[in-house]
């Protein structure tokens, strides 16, 4: 019991830091978003090297390097992943945080869409439900927004697709960001000196009544900030069962949405608020589902276990319909 509630809070820490992230991308103005996600990119190599370096944890690197599918695979996710961080840096800085949050709403819909179209996956009843509750808000938010919420699908449609990414290459937490980090580190590099040729970089330098040397140290801690909250969500998904860790995922949109209307002040007119709350109840339906699932899965696993504990011959599979 130890262990879970100490998984439950490495859980929390994870999604609430990401779902804080808004605070602290404005802090890195006036570098704009190519520059703040170029720095992103070669301090989380830095960060996540030094904590695999410290863990000493390479055997994973040698059997890689003989599988050029994996390392492809890994390269297009690490391309996916930085249109999603640009993106969302951009957004934030923008000030389009309330549509940030519907994306990484809107995720789950999105990603069960992957499952069926990519994957073949059949869905049952409130599955359907709730996909088609989600399509219905992305209609009233496109009435209400007077456009397609593009923010929000670019960043739920690009985060699914690393997701489908990930699975096909199968590599934990920080070495997949190392990984993902190193693919990207050349062009993130070579457009960082590209900026300092122009005079237009922002990091070591100092303009007086702009920035100094500390906007540079918090270019250095966007790297360590995309680093903690992958360790702290290893550390829970060890700890706590997938069926906590996806109720937890709803803490950062969550965030992100009370920061966008709470601190930012962004408006919420009748028509957003009503897309919003069809989105919330397709998550609903979502969650009520996969719990009611996990209740019946467990209620079989007994019963086949006392059942081989009794002797007796296994049930017979019953067809699910719903």
């Amino acid at each position: 019991m130890a262990e879970g509630r100490r998984g439950l809070w490495y859980g929390f820490a994870a999604y609430a830091m990401w779902g804080l992230f808004p605070l602290f991308w404005p802090l890195l103005e006036p570098a704009g978003a190519a520059d703040i996600l170029a720095n992103r990119m070669v301090w989380s190599l830095v960060a996540v090297a030094l904590m695999l370096l410290v863990q000493r944890r390479w055997a994973w690197i040698r059997p890689l390097l003989a599988q050029p599918r994996r390392l492809a695979l890994s390269a297009l996710a690490a391309a996916v992943i930085s249109v999603n961080w640009g993106v969302y840096i951009w957004s934030v800085n923008a000030g389009h945080v309330v549509e940030t949050s519907l994306g990484y709403f809107i995720n789950p819909l999105v990603t069960i869409g992957f499952g069926v179209l990519v994957l073949r996956e059949r869905l049952r009843r409130a599955q359907w439900v709730a996909v088609g509750t989600g399509a219905a808000a992305v209609v009233v938010l496109a009435v209400g927004y007077g456009r397609l919420p593009w923010i929000a699908l670019t960043l739920a449609l690009s985060f699914a697709t690393y997701g489908l990414l990930k699975k096909r290459v199968a590599l934990g937490g920080p070495e997949s960001l190392a990984l993902e980090s190193a693919a990207m580190f050349p062009f993130a590099l070579a457009f960082l000196g590209y900026l300092a040729v122009r005079g237009e970089g922002s990091f070591g330098r100092v303009v007086p009544g702009e920035y100094g040397w500390g906007h540079s140290w918090l270019l250095i801690l966007s790297g360590v900030i995309t680093a903690v909250p992958l360790i702290c969500f290893g550390a829970a998904a060890v700890r706590v069962p997938l069926t906590t860790l996806g109720l937890l995922q709803y803490l950062a949109p969550v965030f992100q949405f009370l920061i966008g209307v709470v601190v930012m002040h962004e408006e919420m007119p009748p028509a957003r608020w009503a897309g919003f709350g069809l989105v919330w109840v397709a998550l609903l339906v979502l969650t009520v589902d996969a719990l009611v699932r996990v209740r019946t899965d467990r209620a079989a696993t007994a019963a086949a276990r006392a059942r081989a504990a009794a002797g007796l011959p296994a049930a017979e599979p019953t067809a699910v319909t719903s």
